[in-house]
């Protein structure tokens, strides 16, 4: 066996394309959706990945608002910033690129950000609409994860999926999302983490598993139910390489599986991108299309 590929990049060009007309219609009325970045700090990753994101967003009409703080800016100063974006009606929705810099409280930042312009889907409001089963704006990762495996054709509903890591951005929003009585989801979930005993004998009874525990190959062959649908969402550097949460090897067990390079990251940008466009849609005064 030989699995399929779940290719990340393939998603997000065809997300850009189905959000292409949603743009062209707001422009016609008038409204250029506007995603906004605040980089705070050089870190080079962090800075090619907000880079990634305007372009992403320049490619379908979304207008982009950026600002570069250095990484010993006064929590006033990026307060500050970030109220303005709250404040700018051209800003439809933006982050604050994290990990901040030491000395920053990541808490209070995103707890400062307008929870209808919230485009990670993170602010503790977004996620409470989370627990709660209510429209609002929902965490990227987690929903560019469902719409890979929806997009790929593989079973959800009334399924057991098995999520190893219980983080903020990952694994407890998409144990949440997955579970709801909604389309894509109304799955059996199980969440379990680097301190289980035994983690083999819970993933090898998941008809879908998700690895977002930032532990290199912790998943193995011998890990995975034959047939199954394999997740990488956690990566880890070994050097200049990235190593991902999920051994390469799975690839020979699994009916499914997230590539190396290419897999989920790039869903993550293309739910930022629809979380921006859902944002400008509620501007205009139109049904968000999700």
């Amino acid at each position: 066996m030989s699995a399929e590929l779940l290719d990340g990049n393939a998603f997000l060009e065809r997300t850009k394309e189905r959000l292409r007309g949603r743009v062209d219609a707001l422009i016609d009325r008038g409204i250029t959706p506007g995603l906004g970045t605040i980089l705070v700090g050089d870190d080079p990753n962090s800075s090619a990945y907000v880079r990634s994101k305007r372009d992403d967003g320049a490619e379908i009409g979304i207008g982009s608002h950026h600002r570069e703080l250095s990484a010993d800016v006064s929590w006033t100063h990026l307060h500050a910033e970030i109220n303005a974006f709250n404040h700018d009606p051209a800003v439809d929705a933006f982050i604050v690129q994290l990990p901040l810099p030491d000395g920053i409280d990541e808490e209070a930042a995103l707890r400062s950000v307008d929870p209808e312009k919230d485009a990670d889907g993170l602010h503790p409001v977004n996620l409470g609409r989370l627990v709660m089963g209510v429209k609002g704006p929902r965490p990227c990762t987690p929903l560019g994860i469902q719409g890979l495996l929806a997009e790929h054709g593989v079973p959800i509903a009334g399924k057991h999926v098995v999520i190893i890591g219980r983080g903020l951005t990952i694994g407890r929003p998409l144990a949440l999302l997955l579970a709801l009585k909604e389309p894509n989801a109304n799955a059996a979930v199980t969440v379990v983490h680097t301190g289980v005993d035994d983690l083999a004998s819970y993933t090898r009874r998941a008809d879908i598993l998700i690895a977002a525990a930032g532990r290199a190959s912790i998943v193995t062959p011998d890990m995975v139910k034959p047939g199954a649908a394999v997740v990488s969402a956690g990566i880890t550097m070994d050097g200049r390489k990235v190593v991902p949460d999920v051994d390469e090897s799975v690839a020979e067990v699994a009916g499914w599986i997230t590539p190396r390079l290419g897999g989920v990251g790039p869903t993550t940008r293309a739910m930022l991108l629809s979380n921006t466009v859902d944002a400008a849609e509620r501007r205009a005064g139109l049904d968000s299309q999700r």
